[in-house]
């Protein structure tokens, strides 16, 4: 069983993280906006930050892996998928990839260390790096040499995204934007190629559909129960997909799925930035979502078709419900001061990592909601992030667990 993902809260063992690197110094002001960014992180002040993170889960009983080191592990397995990979992140690339795919190709084959490869492809390869002495070409006149034929992926260390354990299997994300989008290939290549996820771990969604959905609109509240948001990066059509296939997987647990609407705005981009959960019977919650969020129920496990319905009921009200609790409680982000929800919110604090019942891993800025934490007696393990915050996400979005405690 190398998947294992039933809740959010569960004891966790096993995690992925992406270290930021090279891609985050690509960032310019010209290019921050097309690769998602609103502001550039200070690169050496982000990967301290992030060592800190991966040190506190380490300190707490947590296996750290590296998406380089899997998707190395899983390139060195048979010897032609050095080259089926390349030729997959020189498609996903756009159209200054294809017009130049034989010499990108050829420079790529030529790096021998697949972990360097691999990184290569996360950092971005530009003109300089595939022709370094130059010529007579038109474009080299008129171009920079330091336009990139392989664009950087920046986003890359929020591993939340691309792909979503759930349960003992995983969706492999079909992302909102193209530019993302180019980030699962790493996932596509880990669940089909590596020795321990290959064949052992069901498939629950592909890249290769039409309809978007994000890890961070992924939440996997119970064994038997799955929340998802539909969100400016998931579409309704996706969530729907999702829970067919899961419900068509017999051994599957899952017999419900969530879904929550919110409202579609780069602020709330995904579910897990308005919320949380943070202990068996506590969650965080943006109140800004409170007001319009509509819940609806998908069920159909068993059957051959997946049927809606929506339920006129306040979220703490059908939390308790489908967990079998008495009650929840939520804990407002950033209280009842509304500029102090709206700028925590904006700066993660909803949006945090569990690593054990009522033990959750935070941003310190946002320290209006962590004493809220705290209040309701919630362990608060507090983690600077003012670099890796500039990327607009939080302690949740920057893992992506593979086995919690059952």
């Amino acid at each position: 069983m190398p998947i294992c993902v039933k809740s959010e809260i569960k004891p966790l063992k096993k995690v992925l993280l992406h270290r930021p690197g090279r891609e985050l110094e690509q960032l310019s002001p010209s290019t921050m906006e097309d690769l998602l960014f609103d502001d550039i992180p200070y690169l050496h002040a982000a990967q301290e930050e992030h060592d800190r993170f991966a040190d506190l889960l380490r300190t707490n009983g947590v296996e750290v892996m590296y998406l380089e080191d899997l998707v190395s592990q899983a390139l060195s397995r048979y010897s032609d998928l050095k080259s089926l990979f390349i030729d997959d992140v020189i498609s996903r690339a756009g159209n200054n990839a294809y017009g130049y795919s034989d010499a990108l190709f050829e420079y790529m084959m030529g790096i021998k260390d697949l972990k360097e490869l691999v990184v290569k492809a996360m950092s971005g390869v530009s003109y300089s790096d595939v022709f370094p002495n130059g010529g007579s070409r038109l474009s080299e006149l008129v171009l920079s040499p330091s336009r990139f034929l392989i664009p950087p992926m920046p986003n890359l260390y929020f591993t939340r995204d691309p792909f979503a354990c759930i349960g003992k299997g995983v969706s492999i994300n079909k992302m909102h934007t193209s530019t993302r989008n180019r980030e699962t290939v790493f996932g596509k290549y880990i669940f089909r190629y590596h020795p321990e996820y290959s064949v052992k771990v069901p498939i629950y969604y592909s890249d290769n559909e039409y309809f978007s959905i994000e890890g961070g609109d992924i939440l996997n509240l119970s064994a038997n129960v799955l929340c998802l948001g539909v969100s400016e990066r998931t579409q309704a059509d996706a969530a729907e997909a999702l829970a067919y296939n899961i419900f068509k997987d017999e051994e599957a647990e899952i017999d419900t799925v969530l879904a929550l609407y919110i409202p579609h705005t780069r602020a709330f981009m995904h579910l897990d930035t308005v919320f949380t959960q943070a202990d068996t019977d506590k969650f965080i919650v943006h109140p800004g979502i409170l007001q319009s969020l509509r819940i609806f129920e998908l069920s159909g496990k068993g059957k051959t078709s997946v049927t809606a319905r929506e339920l006129n009921e306040p979220l703490d009200v059908v939390l308790a419900k489908k967990l079998g609790l008495d009650k929840v409680e939520l804990i407002l982000c950033g209280g009842e001061s509304r500029i102090a929800a709206d700028r925590e919110q904006w700066n993660d604090g909803a949006n945090t990592l569990c690593i054990k019942p009522g033990t959750i891993i935070v941003y310190d800025r946002n320290y209006v909601t962590n004493q809220l934490l705290v209040d309701a007696g919630i362990n608060v393990i507090k983690l600077g992030g003012s670099e890796l915050s500039r990327g607009r996400g939080g302690p949740r979005c920057m893992s992506m667990p593979f086995f919690r405690e059952q």
